[in-house]
């Protein structure tokens, strides 16, 4: 390891150390006090949530990914043969093919006479190779000057393009082709993040491509309306990465201006809100996770939202809240399950509420209540996600879902999940355990490309260390403040924590750090506390609240070109930014 990298971790742990040694002692912190602003929205409050939500929706939709791809497909039969004929007069160096959806290999045969056929290359399209471009890889000795190309199809693959470059890298016209040449002007210069899927978006992107197109999807180890939601972009935007990625990335935005809510609810005031919600928009994590086509982030903002309304109701009482609450959670449970984790935070939360206030026809009334919106509306949700899946199968219009074909389909794809995610056990070599979450051990890596001249563009998703190991930090002080002092919002944020990390105690499947993202917010509310505590108890608070905004905002900064894809000279990547020995950067 480099020793210009340790000056890094080092000096970011003394900070933190210094910020917690310097508190005033918690013990003489009031709870309850007010800050001057209160909990009235106000032209601040606005104008600083605007500030954030703007300039982040500018960097995260900032090069999200190209807005040209393939949008004609050739669906091929296995066997199913095309021909193209070419002029002869120019060189083919080169072949780039753009995969769709459906797995299987394609034989490309040159002719130099247009009759008699020879192998020229092997193009892939498995699981792991679909909606990228590609460039085929030639059998040395083809001749570089065609007078015919054929490609035989292996399966049922879709296709979307072919492209023929000269020596120079000019594209060579071809007339004839059929959907293989008809959007050539949306061929890359070359295969990368921008215009190809990258780690799960091949089961995910194609999964809501397959919702759109009527297919019965491949990726079935989630619920589905997760992948209804990225094919919401998807319909906006075209089948391409920027339509994939588009859906992901607005809820990354979204998710800003709840969490700004629930800290103005919790700790009143500007600067805390303020600064908690610019922490976590640019926490390394939230970034990254939610500009790929995966389902966590859809997850990760059913949490929060789920979290609030519980928030309002354990504050004010109000049944909406916790009607909306329910709602909510029966709406993550369909995107992914790890909202279950969540569910039972918010079991627990509601139980201690009760049991304060606890009046047994009161009670009653209110487990019937969440009988309807936690247990009964949730299903009903989950039930009805499933609508892409029926109508593959054949089923249409409202009364599938009282055939039983649609039941035993939604039964069954249960029972294959289950069994699916309790035997994942494969080695991943970014696979990671939860005891290295807490102290960002194990990035995982979603992209990784060298180039010739020494650059890198890649993706790494983890938390940024201040928000990982001061939140850490923060969250012990929250089972302290619980236990000792009372604390009703350290108590809610701990148990949120809790309930999303304890799970995966017990879990023996192999698993990935982006599974911490849901506690990120709960690290965040914890650090936000803290801050709260602070306003009342010292003069100088202003400069360790901003002090450590900035702080988190120039790491994000320091650490973009890992977190985004941008060139970075690997060296120079490795010497900055691999704070830890088993960072892969």
């Amino acid at each position: 390891m480099n020793p210009v990298t340790w000056f890094f971790p080092v000096a970011a742990i003394l900070l933190l150390v210094l910020f917690f040694i310097g508190m005033p002692s918690l013990r003489r912190c009031p709870l309850d006090r007010i800050p001057k602003s209160g909990y009235e929205y106000g032209t601040r409050d606005f104008f600083a949530l605007g500030l954030i939500v703007i300039v982040y929706a500018f960097v995260a939709f900032y090069n999200l990914g190209s807005t040209e791809a393939p949008q004609s497909f050739h669906r091929f039969s296995d066997g199913e043969s095309l021909t193209v004929t070419l002029s002869g007069d120019e060189s083919v160096s080169s072949v780039m093919y753009y995969t769709g959806i459906g797995t299987g290999s394609y034989t490309l045969q040159y002719s130099d006479d247009g009759e008699s056929f020879y192998d020229a290359a092997l193009l892939d399209q498995n699981y792991a190779a679909l909606l990228k471009w590609k460039n085929a890889e030639l059998y040395s000795g083809v001749s570089d000057k065609p007078r015919s190309i054929r490609i035989i199809a292996h399966g049922s693959p879709w296709l979307g393009e072919l492209a023929l470059r000269t020596p120079d890298g000019r594209l060579i016209p071809v007339t004839g082709g059929g959907k293989l040449f008809d959007e050539q002007a949306t061929v890359p210069e070359y295969p990368n993040y921008l215009n190809s899927s990258y780690f799960d978006e091949i089961y995910h992107a194609r999964t809501a491509y397959e919702h759109i197109e009527g297919v019965y999807p491949y990726e079935v180890s989630h619920p589905p309306l997760g992948k209804l939601i990225i094919a919401g972009g998807i319909e906006l935007f075209g089948m391409t990465p920027f339509g994939w990625r588009f859906s992901g990335t607005l809820i990354g935005v979204l998710m800003l201006p709840l969490l700004y809510v629930l800290l103005k609810k919790m700790f009143g005031g500007v600067s805390v809100p303020a600064c908690g919600t610019a922490i976590f928009a640019f926490d390394f994590m939230h970034f990254t996770q939610t500009r790929i086509a995966t389902i966590d982030s859809y997850a990760v903002f059913f949490i929060l939202l789920m979290y609030l309304f519980m928030y309002l109701y354990i504050s004010g009482g109000r049944l909406r809240y916790l009607a909306l609450s329910g709602v909510a959670f029966g709406i993550g449970i369909a995107c992914k399950w790890t909202c279950f984790y969540a569910g039972a935070g918010l079991a627990v939360i509601w139980l201690i509420y009760r049991i304060r206030r606890f009046e047994l026809k009161a009670f009653l009334k209110n487990c019937l209540f969440c009988l309807v919106f936690f247990v009964l509306i949730p299903a009903v949700i989950y039930y009805l996600s499933y609508f892409p899946y029926g109508q593959a199968i054949g089923l249409h219009g409202p009364g599938m879902f009282f055939k039983r074909e649609y039941f035993d389909l939604v039964c069954g794809n249960q029972e294959f999940m289950f069994t699916y995610h309790s035997g994942v056990h494969s080695e991943h070599p970014y696979a990671s355990r939860w005891y290295q979450w807490l102290i960002d051990e194990r990035p995982i890596l979603y992209y990784l490309q060298y180039y010739s001249d020494g650059s890198r563009s890649s993706f790494g998703a983890f938390l940024n260390p201040l928000l990982c190991w001061g939140g850490l930090a923060a969250m012990c002080v929250m089972l302290w403040l619980a236990l000792f002092r009372r604390d009703k919002a350290a108590g809610f944020i701990l148990i949120g924590y809790l309930a999303q990390l304890l799970p995966w105690v017990f879990i023996s499947r192999i698993t990935f750090e982006y599974h911490y993202f849901p506690s990120a917010v709960f690290l965040t509310l914890a650090l936000c506390r803290i801050f709260a505590l602070m306003q009342t108890c010292t003069k100088h608070w202003r400069i360790k609240l901003y002090g450590f905004t900035g702080l988190c905002l120039g790491l994000f900064l320091m650490f973009y070109p890992v977190l985004s894809g941008k060139l970075i000279n690997a060296e120079t990547a490795s010497a900055l930014l691999r704070w830890l020995p088993s960072w892969p950067f």
